[in-house]
C-alpha cells in the first residue's frame, strides 16, 4: 500500500485555546465514567434485585464499549472529519447516561453503561484533533493534557461519585453524568472548528465487526476469569476463541484495501513499539488503581489495613491525578527536548520507582499518597509521549485509527492487570471473622509486579526509532529526457 505524506499543512485554528479546554474538559466528562459506580458496586444486587456476578457487568460493559469504540470511533473520524464523531460521541455519552438515570433493573442499566462506554471514542479522536487546530507550540502541551485526562477521570471520578453516591440516590451518579454530557456535547458543537479533514475512504464493517468479536471475547474471558474459574471451558473458550477471531481479523485487514486498521502501518517498528509499551504502561496504571484503593479500605483490625471509606480512600486519590495533569507541562517540555522515545521510557520508569516506594509505604496514608503521586507522574509523562509518538509516525488520512488502536492497547494493559490483580489478592489471604481478606504480602506482591510491568514497558520504549519516509525519487526534467542527457 503506498503511504501519503506524514506531513500535512498545519491548520491552526484563529483561537486554539478554547478549542483546547473544550477537548479537555470533554474528555475529563468521558473518562469520569470509568469509576462512576465503583462507589456503589458493592449495593448493586440489592439495588438492581440481580446476584453479584450478574451486578458486576455494570463495570466491564462500560470496559467493553470503550475498547470497541477507541479504534472504530478514529478510523470514522479520519473518513468523515473529527469533530461529527466527536459530537457524536458526546451524544452517546447523553443518550447512555439517561438510560441510566431512568432505569431500575439490571439490562436498562447494562445497555446505558455500553453506550457511556461507546464514547470513550471522543478521548483519541480529540487527541488527533489537536495536530489540526493548535499551532507548533501548543500541539505537545496540549497532547499531554488531554491524554491526561484518561488517568485525571479515573482518579476524580472516585471521590466525586462517592460523595454523590453518599448523599443522593444512587441514579444521582448518571443525572450529574447527563449534565455533563449535555455540556460537552453544547461545548463540541458551538466551539470546536469545522476542518477539511474528512478522507476518500470507507468504512471497513466487516473489520469492525470482527474486532469487536474478538476483542469482546478476548475481555470477558480475562475479566471474569478469575470468578468463572481460569480452567473453565467457558473462559478457556472466550479467550482462546477471542484470540482466534483476532488472528483471522489480523489477516483479513492485512488483505483488505482499505482496512480499519491498517496493520502494515502498525507494523512499523515505532509504532508496534508504542503499543507494545502502552500494554504495559497500562497494566502498571491500573495496577496502582486497583490495588492502593483497596489497601486504604481495608480494615485496620488487619494489622496493615487503613480502614479508610471509599470516599477517604478516593479523596486520597484524587491528588494522583491531579498529578498527571500537573506534568502535562513538564511532558511537553520533555517531548521537546529529549523526544518521545526517551519521555515515554522515563515516564515509564518513574511509575516503576512509585511502586518499589510503595512497597515500603504502606503504614499511613499519606505515605501511600507519596508513591501513588509518583506513579502518577510517571503516568503522567508516559501517556503524553504515546499519542505524540503515534502522530509522528502515521499518515494524516490514519491518526485517529492508529490513535485509537493505541488507547485499546492501553485498555487491553488495564484489563489484564485486574485479572491478575485478582488472582494474586485471592492466592494470598488471611481469615478475618469468617472472610477471606488478602494478605499484606499480596498487596507488596502487586505493587512488585507493577514496576516489573512498568519498568519493562520502559526498556521497550528505548527500542522506539522514528520512521523515515522513502526517499523521493530523483526528478528529471523534460529537457533533460529529450536531450538525452
Amino acid at each position: 500500500m503506498t503511504l501519503p505524506e506524514t506531513d500535512e499543512p498545519q491548520r491552526d485554528a484563529a483561537h486554539p485555546l478554547p478549542i483546547i479546554l473544550v477537548l479537555g474538559f470533554s474528555s475529563l466528562c468521558v473518562a469520569l465514567m470509568q469509576s462512576l459506580v465503583i462507589p456503589i458496586q458493592l449495593e448493586l444486587p440489592d439495588l438492581l434485585g440481580t446476584s453479584p456476578s450478574n451486578a458486576s457487568w455494570v463495570v466491564t460493559a462500560t470496559l467493553l464499549g470503550a475498547a470497541v469504540a477507541m479504534p472504530v470511533a478514529g478510523r470514522l473520524a479520519d473518513i468523515l472529519g473529527k469533530k461529527p464523531v466527536l459530537v457524536a460521541s458526546a451524544l452517546l455519552l447523553m443518550i447512555g447516561s439517561l438510560v441510566c438515570a431512568l432505569s431500575g433493573s439490571l439490562v436498562p442499566l447494562l445497555i446505558g453503561r455500553v453506550l457511556q462506554g461507546l464514547a470513550m471514542g471522543y478521548i483519541p479522536v480529540a487527541i488527533s484533533f489537536v495536530r489540526e487546530v493548535a499551532p507548533p507550540r501548543m500541539i505537545n502541551t496540549s497532547i499531554a493534557a488531554i491524554s491526561a485526562m484518561m488517568g485525571v477521570g479515573g482518579a476524580l471520578g472516585l471521590p466525586l461519585a462517592a460523595w454523590v453516591a453518599d448523599s443522593f440516590d444512587w441514579h444521582a451518579l448518571f443525572w450529574v453524568s447527563l449534565g455533563l454530557a449535555a455540556a460537552m456535547t453544547a461545548l463540541s458543537l458551538l466551539v470546536l472548528p469545522h476542518v477539511h479533514d474528512a478522507h476518500q475512504a470507507r468504512l471497513d464493517w466487516i473489520g469492525a465487526v470482527g474486532l469487536a468479536i474478538g476483542l469482546v471475547a478476548f475481555l470477558v474471558g480475562v475479566s471474569k476469569g478469575n470468578d468463572w474459574g481460569w480452567t473453565d471451558g467457558l473462559t478457556i473458550g472466550l479467550i482462546g476463541g477471542g484470540l482466534a477471531v483476532l488472528v483471522a481479523w489480523g489477516f483479513f485487514e492485512f488483505g483488505h484495501d482499505d482496512p480499519l486498521v491498517d496493520l502494515q502501518t502498525m507494523s512499523r517498528r515505532p509504532v508496534l513499539m508504542t503499543n507494545l509499551a502502552a500494554v504495559l504502561i497500562g497494566f502498571g496504571m491500573m495496577a496502582q488503581a486497583i490495588v492502593v484503593p483497596q489497601l486504604l479500605e481495608m480494615p485496620a483490625i488487619t494489622g496493615y489495613g487503613l480502614g479508610q471509606t471509599v470516599l477517604q480512600a478516593g479523596l486520597w486519590m484524587a491528588p494522583g491525578g491531579l498529578m498527571m495533569l500537573a506534568f502535562a507541562p513538564v511532558s511537553s517540555k520533555l517531548l521537546s527536548t529529549v523526544g518521545g522515545r526517551y519521555t515515554l521510557s522515563l515516564g515509564a520508569m518513574v511509575l516503576s520507582v512509585g511502586y518499589i516506594l510503595a512497597i515500603f509505604l504502606t503504614g499511613a496514608p499519606w505515605q501511600l499518597l507519596i508513591a501513588t503521586c509518583i506513579g502518577s507522574a510517571g503516568v503522567g509523562i508516559g501517556y503524553a509521549a504515546m499519542p505524540a509518538l503515534i502522530l509522528q509516525n502515521v499518515p494524516p488520512a490514519e491518526a485517529g485509527a492508529s490513535v485509537g488502536l493505541n488507547g485499546l492497547m492501553r485498555s487491553v494493559g488495564t484489563t489484564v492487570a485486574g485479572a491478575v490483580m485478582a488472582v494474586v489478592m485471592t492466592s494470598q489471604t488471611m481469615d478475618l471473622g469468617g472472610r477471606e481478606v488478602p494478605t499484606l504480602g499480596a498487596f507488596q506482591l502487586c505493587f512488585i509486579i507493577g514496576a516489573v510491568a512498568a519498568a519493562l514497558g520502559g526498556a521497550l520504549a528505548l527500542l522506539i526509532y522514528p520512521w523515515k519516509k522513502p526517499a523521493a525519487a530523483p526528478q528529471v526534467s523534460p529537457q533533460a529526457v529529450s536531450t538525452g542527457v
